[in-house]
């Protein structure tokens, strides 16, 4: 049934709407509402999540701050303990007479030899990297190196600050690079003599690669800063004399001027704090970093007992991040799960409001319903007599408008064949004269006895006679109803076509010029094909009539499965009229009584109803062409021309 149930005017005895309804809510909210559900849904699942994980990430975090301190004072302590190993290296040089009477006597080579080789064997013995002894103008005087091509002996180091250190009575403590090797290590110095007016100083050099190699095997990575800020150890070799903070100018100079790092460049390492971290105590010394674009890393340092040194420990957060991630997607499920929970239990209770709300009504128009299904009924029984009684007009009009088409084409036909009865009476009339002569003559010589020139004239009768049949067969057949044949041979329809036209193509006398396969068959009557032939072979000869070097050209081919036949003139072509009128009925640019202006609309016609097409246009070296194009046949039997036979 389509329709409203009930006329305008009339009003359903429905309920009103409950408060429960979702219909009282403005149209606009009612399609935003599940749209606004999603989003508020999904802001409570992200809020959720955002806070499972930031949760879960602070905990694991501060696990892993546990677990690093401990770390980090395992490492401060092997540190010290490392460093403190060579401690008593400086003061016991003050107790060698050896070291004590070189400094009384700088001068002498003997003496400077034993300190030499005593400094060798204690470097040995110790495992340290350089021993050696200053006078108190900073001067070397002797060294554990003294052999080597890069010795220390006899430089001037009292500009090092571990030199000023013991030069103050105190114990130095230095990290630098050394100036003639660009060696880094770890200096310890120590005053000899007095302490307040001390005649040398002995100095130990100690490398700090084998901790830094011990660093290396770790998870974790570990970097020493001094009290600079520079790194001098690290797990990473790529870090070591890189600036942790940002060095000013007059810093860089007075590094510079001291040559503890032996002019390194000391680029920033790229270290950037992301955010502190609050310790049990309420501290914020551990934090997170990153370096460059890589993951956050937790930062934690501790200071170096004794010394202005920093010890830096960075550990991977990778796991905490991945443990915060599960416990935030466990929140945003677990928030899902009972939003999901709530929405359903709304879901229901609303269900059953509505339910309710519609059996109610459901009862109320139920009788309404009928009636209005019995008002329907009669309304769509009244439309449907209506609709069958236009169905039979239509047919009949279909019917009428069919016959109209063949009545129209047949009348075209005739046209065409009154057009060409001048031409026909002409044709007949000569062969009617010629019969009238001969008869009278073979009369004549049958009494004299010439009996071979009375076979001869019948022979000729005969002959003529024949040619009058040809003439109106062709004739009969053309204008004749077409029959039920859809396959034509496209040559013989040309052929038959001019033999129609002969008359006029004899008045003529154009050059004819035919490319068009004997073999090629099309999808259409013959004696349809025949008529719209005929109809642009006549317009062609009446475009080319009366002007010089006539010429009618006929080209076939084929293009996919259509055949394309061309029809093309040398005469003056179509005009913009004639182009913008051409398929339009009873127009006609030929002289009155000379056309009837269907032609060309009968022929499109013809051509459309067998899946072609017509079209015209003007040729560029001049004339109008006129493109016919059907459908190509199948390869078969062709039934026999009736016209043909026998």
């Amino acid at each position: 049934m389509t329709g409203p149930l009930h006329p305008p005017g009339d009003t359903p005895h429905a309920p009103a709407a409950t408060p429960s309804t979702p219909s009282r809510l403005p149209h606009g909210l009612r399609g935003a509402a599940p749209l606004l559900a999603l989003l508020a849904l999904a802001v409570l699942i992200g809020l959720a999540g955002a806070l499972g994980y930031r949760y879960s990430y602070d905990n694991a975090l501060a696990r892993q701050a546990e677990r690093g301190q401990v770390q980090l004072r395992l490492y401060t302590q092997a540190l010290e303990s490392e460093l403190a190993h060579y401690d008593y290296v400086p003061g016991l040089l003050s107790l060698d007479e050896r070291i004590s009477g070189l400094l009384l006597r700088p001068d002498d080579p003997a003496r400077v030899a034993r300190a030499n080789e005593y400094l060798t064997s204690l470097n040995a013995r110790a495992g340290t990297r350089v021993v050696y002894v200053l006078d108190a103008h900073g001067k070397v005087l002797a060294t554990s190196n003294w052999q080597r091509p890069d010795s220390y002996l006899g430089e001037d180091l009292s500009f090092r600050p571990y030199f000023q250190s013991a030069m103050e009575g105190q114990l130095g403590r230095f990290y630098g690079v050394g100036t003639t090797r660009s060696e880094s290590g770890y200096y310890l110095s120590a005053p000899l003599g007095e302490r307040d007016n001390p005649a040398g100083v002995a100095v130990v050099k100690i490398g700090l690669e084998p901790l830094e190699n011990r660093w290396q095997g770790a998870d974790s990575q570990m970097l020493l800063s001094d009290e600079n800020g520079v790194v001098i150890l690290a797990s990473d070799p790529s870090w070591k004399l890189a600036a942790l903070r940002p060095l000013s100018d007059e810093a860089r100079q007075r590094l510079s001027r001291s040559l503890q790092y032996n002019r390194a460049p000391l680029p920033q390492l790229p270290l950037v704090s992301v955010r502190k971290l609050a310790n049990e105590n309420g501290g914020s010394s551990d934090e997170l970093v990153r370096l460059r674009r890589g993951p956050p890393m937790l930062a934690q340092h501790a200071a170096l007992p004794g010394t202005e040194w920093q010890l830096t420990l960075l550990t991977n957060t990778s796991q905490a991040r991945v443990a915060a991630l599960n416990s935030a997607a466990l929140a945003g499920v677990l928030t899902a799960f009972v939003l999901l929970l709530g929405a359903a239990w709304n879901v229901r209770r609303r269900i059953v409001n509505e339910r309710l709300a519609a059996r109610a009504a459901l009862e109320a128009a139920n009788s309404e319903l009928e009636r209005k299904v019995a008002e329907r009924t009669a309304d769509l029984s009244a439309a449907n007599h209506r609709l069958q009684a236009e169905v039979t007009e239509r047919i009949r009009a279909e019917t009428v408008l069919r016959q109209a088409q063949d009545g129209l084409l047949q009348a075209g036909k005739l046209a065409a064949v009154g057009q060409m009865s001048t031409g026909i009476a002409h044709e007949l009339n000569q062969p009617l004269a010629a019969l009238r002569t001969l008869s009278g003559n073979t009369g004549k010589f049958l009494e004299r006895g010439d009996y071979a020139t009375v076979r001869t004239n019948l022979d000729t009768i005969i002959g003529l006679v024949e040619r009058m049949g040809r003439i109106t067969g062709a004739l009969k057949s053309f204008a004749r109803k077409s029959g039920n044949r859809s396959q034509a041979r496209l040559a013989e329809a040309v052929d038959n076509a001019l033999f129609l036209l002969q008359t006029r193509v004899d008045a003529v006398q154009p050059e004819l010029q035919r490319d068009i396969d004997p073999e090629l068959d099309v999808i259409c009557d013959p004696n349809r094909l025949e008529q719209v032939l005929v109809n642009l072979l006549g317009n062609a000869l009446d475009a080319v009539a009366g002007r010089p070097a006539p010429r009618i050209a006929l080209h076939a081919h084929v293009s996919g499965a259509m055949v394309h036949l061309t029809v093309r003139d040398n005469g003056g072509g179509l005009s913009e009229e004639a182009f913008a009128r051409l398929f339009e009925p009873f127009f006609t640019t030929k002289p009155a009584g000379q056309g009837l202006g269907l032609g060309l609309t009968l022929s499109a016609g013809i051509l459309n109803e067998n899946g072609g097409s017509l079209s015209a246009a003007n040729h560029p070296d001049g004339g109008a062409c006129f493109t016919l194009v059907l459908p190509l046949a199948p390869h078969e039997t062709r039934p026999q021309d009736p016209r043909h036979a026998g």
